[in-house]
């Protein structure tokens, strides 16, 4: 979510709270050491964040072995913290514009470090899932402040340009580095300190936020959150989440898999209704009236949907069947994590020649293929054949598919509203990859049985990649018939003649 540019406040302009002008304003453009220390810790929030996302995957049979969890419990280390983070990031934002990006930032980020050090000491599996849940809560809060705080520190032209660039690296950095940093601390510690290692660096960064950062609030902002809204579609999601989970053990016609199946459909319905009244809406229904906006959102959600479970399974499989170290498998994730990078930043010249619709189609096709050739892993796998190639091929597809489907979702909206409907994107994407990790994982653990050996976990994950490539054929299909092309690839309508 970006701000637009800011101006520079008048000379003699007078101070708000806490030395803000009141306006979205650059702070003294005269004080780089200043400046920079406020890019860093705006950074480092960012970093913490994004890593948390993928850091706790090489921990998880750690952690299994540690507090006793079951297959069912390790998907809810990270559905837990993805939902609610996805769930609040929006209310997060619209936070940060009332009551000040600085106040949120803070109040985000010591949400976040207490939350990992609670985890870090949890000694029962419902103590992390709990801190999980409080970690991504934080993370909601956190995170849109961060770039806020960012563009509205630094002056327009270079400096800003510049502090941008250093954001989005960061952040694809920490999304990279999780594997491998999990694996290090893990192998060299325990999986404790892939927690525990935010609570110095997020207590160093709070205060350097509490000195350095200054208080900036948007003035034009309204006074209205829609919290009920964001309740509403953070608990019914992860409702349903938990009744398919349910489904491996009590099956789909349980009392204890209808009545929560029921329940989160309901609170969805109740999401809806209460968006269509609201005021100050977190996700205004105009917007998905818009085909381009609805589709490549809906398109971003399947494809999360079915791949956010490769860094899960893959994790699993090198350490459970092929029995590699924590550090071993971190090293192991090198590959596709340079691969998305590498996607990412080939999707655009590719969009400049094959348009934006034709290469997230590549994209989805190339990651489909890999999800086919990962479920052929088994218990005799080599590194290259059922690690390597697979998920280079699944990276490399989902690094291409994003920026194209992105762009598209930006294409029909005014400026004033781009940073609403990225927002929107993000959050589909980490919904889908969360209600995707749940189905997913139901339907390995429903092939896995009571069995523990290499040779039922390799088919058990491999039934998942199966199930994941037929999701992305529907994702497939919905980008060639529903999503419409940007305007500059449309070709002209025919010309219309009037009879007689």
């Amino acid at each position: 979510m970006t701000d637009k540019a800011p101006s520079l406040p008048a000379a003699g302009a007078p101070r708000g709270p806490g030395g803000s002008s009141g306006a979205d304003g650059p702070e003294d453009s005269h004080a780089p050491a200043r400046l920079w220390v406020v890019v860093l810790a705006a950074c480092a929030g960012q970093f913490l964040v994004v890593l948390d996302v993928s850091v706790v995957n090489v921990a998880l049979p750690s952690m299994r072995t540690a507090l006793g969890m079951d297959a069912a419990g390790l998907q809810w280390v990270l559905n837990g913290y993805t939902l609610t983070f996805a769930g609040l990031m929006l209310l997060g934002g619209r936070a940060a514009d009332i009551f000040g990006r600085k106040r949120t930032f803070l109040t985000g980020l010591a949400l976040f470090t207490a939350a990992s050090l609670f985890g870090g000491l949890a000694q029962e599996p419902w103590q992390l899932l709990a801190a999980r849940a409080l970690q991504g809560t934080g993370a909601a809060v956190l995170a849109p402040a961060t770039l806020t705080i960012l563009t509205t520190a630094t002056p327009p032209g270079r400096a800003r340009t510049r502090a941008i660039a250093t954001w989005s690296a960061v952040g694809a950095g920490g999304g990279a580095a999780g594997g491998l940093v999990g694996g290090v601390l893990t192998d060299a510690l325990s999986w404790r300190w892939v927690l525990l290692i935010n609570v110095p660096v997020g207590a160093l960064v709070l205060l350097a936020a509490a000195v350095w950062v200054t208080e900036r609030r948007d003035a034009t902002a309204g006074r209205r959150l829609d919290l009920p809204g964001a309740l509403l579609v953070t608990l019914g999601l992860s409702t349903l989440a938990w009744a398919i989970v349910r489904t491996e053990a009590a099956g789909w016609a349980a009392p204890s898999v209808l009545w929560p199946l029921a329940a989160g459909l309901a609170m969805l319905g109740a999401f809806v209704a209460v968006e269509a009244r609201a005021r100050a809406p977190l996700v205004p229904l105009r917007l998905l009236r818009n085909r381009a906006v609805s589709a490549s959102n809906g398109a971003m959600f399947i494809f999360g949907g079915a791949l956010f479970c490769m860094w899960y399974f893959v994790s699993l499989y090198m350490q459970n069947v092929l029995h590699y170290t924590p550090l071993q498998a971190g090293l192991g994730f090198i590959p596709q994590s340079l691969s998305i990078v590498i996607g990412s930043k080939g999707a655009p010249w590719l969009m400049a020649r094959l348009g934006a619709r034709t290469v997230a189609l590549c994209g989805v096709a190339v990651a489909a293929a890999g999800c086919l050739w990962q479920s052929g892993m088994h218990a005799g796998g080599g590194f290259l054949e059922t690690v390597t190639g697979p998920g280079v091929l699944m990276a490399l597809g989902s690094g291409v598919a994003g920026t194209p489907l992105a762009s598209v979702a930006m294409s029909g909206v005014p400026h004033s509203e781009a940073g609403l409907v990225s927002g929107l994107f993000n959050t589909a994407r980490t919904m889908g990859g969360s209600l995707g990790l749940a189905v997913l994982s139901t339907v390995a653990a429903a092939r896995i049985g009571d069995g523990d050996s290499p040779e039922t976990l390799a088919a058990g994950y491999g039934l998942a990649f199966r199930s994941a490539a037929l999701v992305l054929v529907v994702c497939a299909a919905l980008i060639l018939f529903v999503l419409p092309r940007p305007a500059r690839e449309v070709p002209p309508a025919p010309a219309l003649h009037e009879d007689g």
